[in-house]
């Protein structure tokens, strides 16, 4: 047994080791079924497998054929780019929007909550079916609703140019409201009595929301800033369902390239390659949005 002692209303545990056995579990499924893939395929990309299924290490063969004379990795790499940077600042802002119009206890505030969260419990799959019918260039509620207003049918899935922004638009429609609730979170643990205090000092609602509740979101931010970069770079079931990596690669992303290259191709060595290639511009990523996210403050 471990010794405990409740102080101020917290449960003090004086034995490390049971907060490490409480912990246990969780560690256990991170190695196996995180780290453990990781270090697996970070591994495979030095290897290269022959048609046979034998193996032989090649070094970073794969990382420079990549590099040096593959141009769909590197059509890929600038479309995970864009999708990314585009993407990202776009979803926090939306999200961001949604949790300050929707923190409060005003008539029907409950109601647009859920209804803004409800995306989020469809899964990814059945999100990228229904906009895909509803974006079909030729039988779509989408195009019957344009044509309606008079601006003409549009081809969607089937543009170069618009492809990539519909798979921005169907993300940003699934993910927004998910990310809201952590803002939601973050703004009513802001102390009502800095408010009060600026109100009496005269700031207006703009000033209160650039000078108090943006600077006091900046962990909420940071932390959705960084888990949603990741999720995004991992975007997989809407090109797999909608385009396949189309019209002329311009939905090709990196995670799609992973794999077709694995499992159309047959060529692990190149497709654990790009997924260590995508884990590295991850954690580049990472530590830039960290750093300007950082908060200086508590409170």
């Amino acid at each position: 047994m471990f010794l405990c002692s409740i102080f101020r209303g917290e449960v003090v545990f004086r034995d490390k080791r049971a907060a490490w056995l409480f912990i246990a579990p969780a560690l256990a499924f991170l190695l196996l079924f995180k780290i453990g893939p990781i270090c697996v395929s970070f591994v495979e990309s030095f290897m290269m497998t022959s048609y046979s299924g034998a193996k032989s290490f090649v070094g970073f063969e794969n990382y420079i054929y990549l590099f040096k004379h593959d141009p769909v990795f590197w059509n890929s790499f600038k479309t995970t780019l864009i999708y990314s940077v585009v993407l990202n600042p776009l979803i926090v802002f939306i999200a961001l929007v949604l949790a300050l119009l929707l923190n409060g206890s005003q008539k029907f505030v409950k109601f647009f909550r859920t209804l803004f969260f409800l995306p989020t419990a469809i899964s990814f799959v059945v999100v990228a079916v229904i906009w895909g019918v509803v974006m079909d260039p030729y039988y779509g509620l989408a195009n019957s609703f344009l044509k309606m207003i008079g601006v003409g049918a549009q081809p969607f899935m089937n543009s170069t140019s618009q492809a990539l922004l519909c798979i921005i638009f169907i993300s940003i429609w699934r993910s927004s409201g998910y990310w809201m609730m952590y803002f939601l979170a973050g703004l009513q643990n802001i102390p009502e009595s800095l408010y009060e205090a600026a109100t009496i000092d005269g700031a207006n609602n703009f000033q209160k929301t650039m000078k108090i509740t943006i600077p006091l979101l900046s962990r909420t931010m940071s932390f959705v800033l960084v888990a949603n970069t990741a999720f995004n770079f991992l975007t997989f079931a809407p090109v797999y369902i909608l385009t396949q990596g189309g019209p002329n690669g311009s939905t090709n992303l990196l995670m799609y390239e992973s794999y077709k290259s694995a499992f159309v191709n047959l060529d692990m060595g190149r497709a654990t390659a790009i997924s260590s290639i995508l884990l590295l511009m991850i954690f580049v990523f990472t530590i830039f949005e960290l750093r300007i996210t950082k908060a200086n403050f508590e409170y």
